[in-house]
C-alpha cells in the first residue's frame, strides 16, 4: 500500500468517528396545558417551551441567585460612631498617676458608657454580589419550572378591565378561584398571588392595588425572589410573556 493509499485511509476513519461522536440535534419538547379567560373557563389548550417550564429543580442555583439579589437590594442603615466620632472627650478624665485608678486617656473610649461602639455596623458597608445574567436567568426558569410542575401557574388568556375598580378586580379573582387548584387563592389574609401581565397597565395595577393578597407587575421584572413569595402565579397573556422569556434566553448565546 502506497503513502498516499494509507493517508486517504486514515483520514476516512478519522471522519467516520468523528461522524459517530457527534450528537444528532433534537428538537425541543413541547408541553401543553390549559389556558383560560378571566372568568376561569377553559378556552383552549397552551404550548409551553420545556427550556422554561421542564427544568429539573436545583436548589444550590435557586439558594445562591435569591441569596444574592436579596444581598444586592439590601440598603445599609444601622450606624454607629467610633470612638473618633462621638462629641467630646478630649480631656483626659483624670492624670495618669497617683489616683489608683486605671489609666484612662479619654470619656469616649468603648469601654465607657456614652462612648464610641467598636467593631459597630457602618453604613458605607457593601453587601452586594455579582450574579451572571445566565445563572439569574436559569434561576427564573427554574422556579417556573418547579411551580408549573406543583400546579401553581394559571396561564390566563387576558386580563382587562374597563375601569380602575378594586370590586371588578376581585370579582376577577373570584373568578379564577373557581379553576381547580386555585380555589385557597381567594379568603386568606396573607399575600399569595404574583400576577403578571405583558405591558404596563394603569387601570389594571390601581384596580388590584387595595387587595392584600395579590402583587400585579410587568412580564419584564419578573424574578426568582418574587415568584419564591407567592404560592400562585398568573401568567397573563401566555404568548407574548413567552416571547419576552425567549428573547432573554437568546440574548445571552
Amino acid at each position: 500500500m502506497t503513502i498516499k493509499e494509507t493517508t486517504k485511509k486514515n483520514s476516512e476513519v478519522v471522519a467516520e468517528e468523528t461522524v459517530k461522536k457527534v450528537k444528532p440535534v433534537t428538537a425541543e419538547k413541547v408541553m401543553t396545558t390549559d389556558v383560560y379567560n378571566q372568568k376561569g373557563k377553559s378556552v383552549g389548550k397552551l404550548s409551553l417551551p420545556e427550556s422554561i417550564f421542564g427544568l429539573s429543580w436545583n436548589g444550590d442555583l435557586v439558594h445562591q441567585v435569591v441569596t444574592a439579589m436579596q444581598a444586592n437590594a439590601r440598603t445599609p442603615v444601622a450606624h454607629t460612631k467610633t470612638r473618633g466620632e462621638v462629641r467630646g472627650g478630649g480631656r483626659k478624665p483624670w492624670r495618669q498617676k497617683g489616683t489608683g485608678r486605671a489609666r484612662h486617656g479619654s470619656s469616649r473610649s468603648p469601654i465607657w458608657v456614652g462612648g464610641g461602639v467598636a467593631h459597630g455596623p457602618r453604613n458605607e458597608k457593601s453587601y452586594d454580589q455579582k450574579i451572571n445574567k445566565k445563572m439569574k436567568t436559569k434561576a427564573l426558569f427554574t422556579v417556573l419550572s418547579e411551580k408549573f410542575r406543583k400546579g401553581n401557574i394559571l396561564f390566563v388568556e387576558e386580563l382587562t378591565l374597563k375601569n380602575i375598580k378594586t370590586k371588578d378586580a376581585v370579582a376577577v379573582m373570584k373568578e379564577l378561584s373557581t379553576v381547580k387548584g386555585f380555589e385557597r387563592m381567594v379568603g386568606g389574609k396573607k399575600p399569595n398571588t404574583y400576577v403578571t401581565v405583558p405591558a404596563k397597565s394603569d387601570t389594571l395595577k390601581k384596580s388590584f392595588a387595595n387587595i392584600k393578597t395579590v402583587e400585579i407587575d410587568e412580564i419584564r421584572n419578573i424574578n426568582p425572589v418574587d415568584l419564591l413569595a407567592f404560592k400562585y402565579i398568573i401568567i397573563s397573556q401566555p404568548t407574548e410573556s413567552f416571547a419576552f422569556l425567549g428573547g432573554k434566553m437568546e440574548k445571552q448565546k
